[in-house]
């Protein structure tokens, strides 16, 4: 459903003289002499603007740029083989091309698990070489900031935080607009001048949440995962959702940097802490997660995918009682361009969708973690807008969790999810922020997420 394939012509994409999707006449404007992409989108008519601007698309077999979304133009016609920004050969006479559409006859499902629903970065390619695979493009709102002089800004800093009062806004320019690794060249730099450690002079000037905020920015990317999980076990009590947001969506490199940097910065195993923080298949699923073995080719077998649905089935819907070992041992293997084949064949074999049957056969954190395994699988950024909405959603505001979410997606995939968020909850992200914080945590906070 939402799937089309054309015959690559050598007139272009899609093929002219008719077809679904009227091909476009030349646009003179792309790629373009100002560059591609330009500032806030595509350069010349016929591209609608995208806020925040546009990524670069690496190079890919065939047409590497998705459509944006209904009533989109078509493609400037391509002469066969014509590279685009470096990226693999344009159209290719006798070759199909397979693209996923927005199409205004075609009913979209729910967003959250991305199924037939389709953001403008996640979308379907044939390869010249194997089969189709998902590719999805991320985007942060924060990048490294051009000119970068660590010691204008730990002078900034120091004069922010220097006699009578605080300049909360000029650390909130600083803070906000550097990259994590930017800013741990500041925290040096700030040693080497004064002689103090800068995140000590910052707690003493700061308070309540926007002093966890700023902390927060400050730690070293992988050290801020280890801290938040520890920080999750230690004392009476466990938060779980820390755990399986943490532990079930980072790849398998970042994985294994959080478990070294556990063992080193707090001396403790992190197997054992689950062990003894959690129990029965949730204990389990977590083990597997913290292995950092889940295969990342990133082709799809599809044949694999049928075989991985149907035992999937037979272990849940299938049969009376639960095989859990069976999902957890698919689930927790498996690459996620992999797993979202599973779901769509599962559905096909099950005539519902896998996040349905955890639903009725599992309970509790083990069906939290099955469950944010398959989203990440499907549309990870829905996946992080969904926390976050519910993180602000009702009486209070669950600050941590929306202070980790903003602070560890802001270099990866942030854009990503304050679109998913506009579009599954109709508001923007920066909304909701406004209404649901204030003072200079507010104003932080909407400088981070890009508003």
């Amino acid at each position: 459903a939402g799937q089309y394939t054309y015959p690559a012509v050598p007139g272009g994409f899609p093929p002219a003289g008719g077809g679904t999707y009227p091909a476009a006449p030349p646009n003179a404007g792309f790629p373009g002499a100002a560059g591609y992409p330009a500032p806030g989108g595509y350069p010349a008519s016929g591209y609608p603007a995208q806020a925040g601007g546009m990524p670069a698309y690496p190079g890919g077999p065939g047409f590497g740029v998705p459509p944006t979304g209904p009533g989109f133009g078509g493609y400037p016609q391509q002469p066969p083989a014509q590279s685009y920004a470096g990226g693999g050969p344009a159209q290719i006479p006798g070759m199909l091309h397979t693209r996923n559409f927005k199409h205004p006859r075609y009913k979209p499902r729910d967003p959250r698990t991305g199924i037939n629903k389709l953001s403008p970065y996640l979308f379907t390619c044939d390869s010249y070489f194997q089969p189709a695979a998902v590719v999805q493009y991320t985007q942060g709102t924060i990048q490294a900031a051009p000119n970068f002089d660590a010691g204008r800004d730990a002078e900034i800093l120091r004069k922010a935080m220097k006699g009578f009062g605080t300049d909360e806004q000029a650390i909130i320019n600083v803070v906000a607009n550097r990259s994590n690794d930017q800013r741990q060249k500041i925290k040096a730099a700030f040693k080497t001048m004064y002689g103090k450690d800068l995140i000590k002079d910052l707690k003493s000037e700061l308070s309540g949440n926007v002093e966890e905020l700023i902390l927060a920015l400050f730690m070293p990317s992988t050290y801020y995962d280890a801290w938040s999980l520890r920080h999750a076990m230690k004392g009476a009590g466990t938060q779980e959702r820390v755990l399986i947001e943490i532990l079930c969506t980072r790849t398998n490199q970042e994985i294994r940097e959080i478990v070294n940097c556990y063992k080193s910065e707090f001396g403790r195993d992190i197997e054992e802490d689950i062990r003894s923080d959690t129990s029965g298949h949730f204990e389990r699923l977590l083990i597997s997660m913290c292995q950092g073995n889940r295969d990342e080719n990133q082709t799809v077998d599809y044949q694999k995918a049928q075989e991985d649905a149907q035992r999937l089935y037979q272990a849940g819907e299938g049969k009376l009682g639960t095989d859990e070992s069976c999902f957890n041992m698919v689930l927790a293997s498996r690459s996620f361009p992999q797993l979202k084949a599973t779901v769509e064949a599962y559905s096909r074999i099950a005539n519902r969708d896998l996040l349905s049957s955890i639903d009725r056969e599992f309970s509790g954190n083990v069906e939290r973690g099955l469950k944010t395994i398959v989203q990440c699988a499907l549309n990870r950024p829905a996946f992080f807008a969904e926390r976050l909405y519910y993180s602000m959603k009702g009486a209070g505001t669950d600050d941590s969790t929306l202070i980790r979410i903003v602070v560890t997606r802001s270099e990866i995939d942030l854009v990503q999810i304050k679109q998913m968020f506009t579009q599954m909850y109709q508001k923007t992200l920066a909304t909701m922020i406004a209404s649901d914080t204030s003072g200079d945590y507010r104003k932080l906070l909407l400088a981070i997420v890009g508003q």
